[in-house]
């Protein structure tokens, strides 16, 4: 009977045709109908990687892991996450969506036999980058109309501007984060090519560079200039009591080899308590607060909650199966499970009133919130036994 339940649960994963995008779609119509998810809606650009043995794995191939810091055998998805930190009491995330990575090798004659063993969909004909299948998704979710105030990502998707350059384009509000290396000019740099100088022979300039004389800064260099202000500020309550750290934001000029001219943008900047310094990007109006500013920048801790609840607690990292169609059954029962106990905080936020007193009882500034271990213990409680026969019991 095990091997028949084992064969059954194999096809459900494997090859049963059931739309495991269906239920992206179905959480994305439930985000856009829930009223008290109206204000404080964040889309996060990220990716999950997980370590594999071998090769046949969809998407699995030597690649770099920026979380390890290494390169080794990796299955990638690059995710999309959505977030409200205004909703209360507890603050909500989920995955709204997920694309397998596919590195540039699997596009060759090298891997063409196990592209057709694994069922990679005819619409992955070519390679994708990481930051194309990002934009590729927020396109998706903007055309279901799914709401949302901005879009934050790390510097994996904006090492170049093309990202940045079509979200602005779009007129969509981003936060991403930069490396602490990242050069930019505190004035507008000229752009230009060179005139040849008389007399000199070999090849003549053909690429723009900045004519003007004005130096560049990197980012971390900017955040310690003497006229650079920075403000402690509150920013949300924590399990901690209140996140509350250092911030400050410059208007600077940025410009690299992608574009025909320079970008005037917001870099902002965290110092956190343990002293580890945040850098980003922001396309935000001239006008914005730091405050603002420093809640968008604040935003992208909401994914690594999605990534780390879908691996600890619900099984996103098990994946054993070879066929994308069982990666894409597997993530979407993963995200099904994430938006339950995203609905549970909801509804249990209406209908059970915290306890002021708990706080002094239990001695803390703020009470935890709901989390997966406890909607998993609630939901063992509550689920019927198993009916035993004598012989079993």
């Amino acid at each position: 009977m095990e091997s028949v339940d084992g064969q059954a649960m194999q096809h459900f994963m494997s090859n049963s045709p059931w739309f495991g995008a269906g239920v992206f779609e179905q959480i994305r119509e439930e985000v856009r109908e829930t009223p008290e998810l109206q204000h404080g809606r964040l889309l996060i650009l990220d990716e999950s990687a997980d370590e594999k043995a071998g090769v046949q794995n969809i998407g699995s191939s030597r690649q770099y892991n920026g979380r390890m810091g290494k390169v080794d055998q990796w299955q990638v998805a690059v995710v999309l996450g959505y977030a409200n930190w205004k909703v209360q009491p507890w603050l909500l995330w989920a995955l709204v969506d997920a694309e397998i990575f596919l590195a540039e090798e699997w596009f060759g004659e090298t891997y063409a036999e196990l592209r057709q063993k694994v069922e990679i969909p005819a619409e992955r004909k070519t390679f994708e980058t990481k930051p194309e299948l990002g934009l590729k998704m927020i396109h998706h979710v903007k055309a279901e109309r799914l709401p949302f105030e901005a879009v934050l990502c790390d510097d994996l998707y904006v090492r170049s501007s093309k990202l940045r350059l079509e979200l602005d384009r779009e007129g969509v509000l981003y936060m991403a984060d930069v490396p602490s290396n990242l050069r930019v000019y505190l004035e507008k740099p000229i752009l230009g090519i060179p005139e040849p100088k008389p007399g000199k022979k070999g090849p003549q300039p053909q690429q723009l560079q900045v004519l003007n004389g004005i130096c560049s800064y990197n980012v971390k260099q900017v955040g310690r200039l003497s006229d650079t202000n920075w403000q402690c500020l509150s920013i949300r309550t924590n399990e901690r009591g209140v996140l509350e750290d250092q911030y400050a934001a410059r208007r600077v000029w940025t410009w690299d080899k992608e574009q025909t001219e320079a970008r005037r943008e917001w870099l902002v900047m965290r110092i956190e308590r343990n002293g580890d310094r945040t850098y980003a990007f922001s396309n935000a109006p001239q006008g914005a607060s730091l405050q603002f500013l420093a809640e968008l920048l604040c935003g992208r801790y909401f994914v690594e909650r999605v990534i780390q609840d879908s691996k600890d607690k619900q099984g996103w990292d098990e994946f054993q199966a070879q066929k994308n169609l069982a990666w894409e059954h597997h993530t979407a029962l993963t995200t099904c499970a994430s938006w339950f106990i995203a609905t549970t905080k909801l509804s249990w936020a209406e209908e059970c009133q915290r306890d002021p007193k708990l706080v002094q009882q239990l001695e803390v500034e703020v009470l935890p919130a709901l989390s997966t271990a406890n909607v998993r213990e609630v939901l063992l409680s509550v689920m019927p036994l198993p009916k035993l026969s004598p012989e079993e019991a």
